[in-house]
């Protein structure tokens, strides 16, 4: 069993034919097949269920390509390393962001981009589950996202660099308020306001964080939206229909239309962000030079 052998198992695999997978591969079905019977045939097991239509994966095949599926990603992180020290700094550079922290990387790309012009950048912007599950896949080397970091456990766990944290701000439709409208405004003052909060199944920290800042001055907050993205909880508060407590930077890179962000003046609550990695496993150096930014301040 070879590299070569198991990307022709992983292309069977996941285009569910052999006829396909020749295809992609470039190369005539007999040889495929054969290398496909020679590889069950070494294991001493079915990799395949040929019954169907469609060729599936039985237990042993599944198992298969996850191993499959790390070794050939190792592989490639070994060549990357190789040619890295060889060649200097070029390549791509994945990197997954949860919404309310896109903001933050237009002005480090830019900045890294004209330091390093040989690297180019791939953006994954999804919710903790899915950018945790990239991660573990090693479809993105780093993460950049609110803390705490809420996606399943990974069995190395992660390394985290935390950026600096930043303030809520009540947002609030405009038309609640008097004119002049004031700069700031006190945690009491919306106590009897409907709240809108982000929250989903699995990320639940920030909306947390908001009921138990409220529960501090003395209300119980009543919420009318629990909001999956910043999109929903944007058009809710552009139609009006309650107040959020958001993150700085979040306001700042979408201000939702008709409303006004007020510096929240008897509250310490803020948000902390931080840049993400698999612990234990190797970064390219573009990856840590990216952090590297970061810590020297570039941007």
């Amino acid at each position: 069993m070879d590299l070569r052998q198991l990307r022709y198992f992983l292309a069977v695999a996941e285009e569910g034919q052999v006829t396909r997978a020749a295809r992609r591969l470039n190369m005539e079905q007999p040889p495929l097949s054969r290398q496909i019977r020679m590889l069950e045939e070494e294991l001493g097991v079915a990799l395949f269920d040929r019954s169907g239509r469609r060729m599936t994966l039985t237990p042993a095949g599944e198992r298969l390509r996850s191993r499959a599926e790390q070794l050939i990603r190792q592989f490639g992180e070994i060549v990357t390393e190789v040619k890295e020290l060889h060649e200097g700094l070029s390549g791509t550079l994945s990197i997954g962001a949860v919404v309310s922290c896109v903001s933050l990387l237009p002005p480090r790309i830019r900045r890294f981009r004209e330091a390093y012009p040989g690297i180019t950048f791939k953006i994954t912007e999804g919710d903790h589950e899915l950018l945790g599950d990239r991660l573990s896949r090693r479809l993105v080397e780093l993460v950049v996202a609110r803390l705490p970091f809420e996606a399943p456990d990974v069995e190395s766990g992660y390394e985290v660099f935390p950026l600096p944290s930043e303030p809520f701000e009540a947002v609030i439709p405009e038309h609640w308020l008097p004119d002049p409208a004031p700069d700031a405004i006190r945690m009491s003052d919306l106590a009897d306001r409907p709240f809108l909060t982000l929250r989903t199944e699995r990320t639940k920290a920030m909306h947390e964080r908001i009921v138990s800042e409220c529960r501090r001055h003395g209300f119980e907050p009543s919420i009318i939206a629990e909001c999956s993205s910043v999109a929903v909880i944007s058009s809710l508060l552009s139609a009006g229909l309650g107040v959020a407590l958001l993150p700085r930077s979040v306001v700042a890179s979408s201000p939702p239309a008709g409303t006004r962000a007020l510096r929240i003046a008897d509250s310490s609550l803020s948000s902390e962000v931080g840049i993400l990695w698999l612990k234990g496993r190797y970064l390219s150096r573009s990856a840590r030079l990216f952090i590297d930014s970061f810590r020297e301040g570039i941007g």
